[in-house]
């Protein structure tokens, strides 16, 4: 059993496994069951059941991933949106208000533009790197901030230890998407946030085969989005828990290695004259490399660059590349690529996303594990050619 002092990538192995193993099985077993038999339990939320996501599946993983990050607790779900909706929803009501970085994916975005607002839920957008900024749109129904770890796709890195002690200051709840870090780059919870949110569909599960989510944070927090979360429905089925559960254990070997990777591409494309610009925080050049460095065991497998030429010459570079796999989502054992104006971001319009600094031909690059000389020289080729 993994204890509070181990180090996280023995944490990621033997955090949360129950004890005694089940049946003596190594591997935590897939309870493929809707429903198990009542033991008396005292209300409708403690019932074991899949929707209310507390199956032994379900429960080896929330004590898992609370592990990673030093949480109270954590939450399951069946997407990274429904984590981030069910959150907010539990912690925001008709009426109130909320801040946001300026910078979101293009999901939570629409969510906090289009429908929470038809909710009655109002919000103003913040400047994350200007903590001066803040207060003046403070109102008396202002009850949460809301940032990302590294913004999807221009990986700005705000100042994060200030969003954390502002909401301290005001009695914010602070909710963090941590999905482009990682529990391994990153741990919220440690600098002072109450919640930490992931699409594990991403980093944590690597694997590209589900869809899934998850809230770490306070017990109370996690407890209250739990209740929420059971009425609206956005449970994980046991198997895509199996998986995830699997996905989580090679996190370390995986992440480390795109670190490196990641790294490494990014100074080669940066040199390369073809290149106009590159956004990595791991750059010497990124405007917050040394808050990054600050921050941050490690900068992520996600980079994105601007080409010299336009729209074109950026699908003439996608189209010329050989290894990278032409496809949204991110944080695979596979290097995929694609224009976010096309993918992730296309449900904004251009002039949001030209306002957001997104060009219609920033590429994104989402570095898996293959061997990183053979993805510098197929890089090299399509730039060349």
């Amino acid at each position: 059993m993994a204890n509070a002092d181990q180090h996280i990538a023995t944490k990621l192995i033997h955090a949360g496994e129950p004890s005694p193993r089940v049946g003596g099985a190594v591997v935590m077993p897939i309870f493929q069951s809707a429903t198990f038999e009542y033991g008396g339990q005292a209300g409708y939320h403690d019932l074991t059941y899949i929707r209310l996501n507390n199956t032994p599946n379900h429960l080896a993983l929330h004590q898992k991933l609370a592990a990673l990050e030093h949480g109270e607790a954590a939450l399951v779900t069946s997407s990274g949106m429904a984590a981030i909706a069910t959150s907010l929803l539990t912690v925001l009501s008709s009426g109130d208000h909320f801040l946001a970085q300026d910078s979101l994916y293009g999901g939570t975005h629409d969510l906090i533009t289009n429908d929470l607002a038809s909710f009655g839920i109002e919000v103003d957008f913040i400047d994350a790197d200007d903590p001066g900024s803040w207060k003046a749109k403070l109102r008396p129904a202002t009850k949460a901030i809301y940032v990302e770890t590294m913004t999807n796709p221009l990986l700005h890195v705000a100042d994060l230890d200030a969003v954390a002690a502002f909401a301290r200051a005001h009695g914010l709840v602070s909710l963090i998407d941590n999905t482009f870090a990682s529990p391994l780059n990153f741990r919220p919870l440690e600098r002072g946030f109450d919640l930490s949110l992931h699409s594990c569909t991403k980093y944590l599960n690597g694997h590209s085969d589900l869809v899934a989510g998850a809230v770490i944070g306070r017990s109370p927090l996690v407890a209250a989005i739990t209740r929420r979360l059971n009425h609206l429905g956005g449970s994980l089925d046991p198997h895509a828990c199996f998986l995830l559960h699997r996905g989580i254990k090679t996190l370390a070997v995986r992440l480390t290695y795109q670190n490196a990777s990641a790294l490494r591409l990014a100074e080669f494309l940066e040199r390369h004259p073809a290149v106009k610009r590159v956004y990595y925080p791991g750059l010497a050049s990124h405007p917050r490399h040394q808050r990054a460095r600050s921050l941050f065991a490690g900068y992520g497998g996600v980079l994105s660059l601007e080409l010299q030429g336009g729209v074109d010459a950026a699908d003439r570079f996608i189209a010329r590349t050989t290894l990278p796999i032409r496809a949204p989502s991110l944080g695979g054992i596979e290097t995929l690529i694609t224009r976010p104006a096309t993918t992730s971001h296309a449900g904004l319009a251009p002039e949001v996303r030209l306002r957001l600094g997104i060009a219609d031909r920033l590429i994104r690059l989402s570095v898996g594990i293959e061997a990183t000389e053979d993805l510098l020289d197929d890089l090299g080729r399509a730039l060349e050619t």
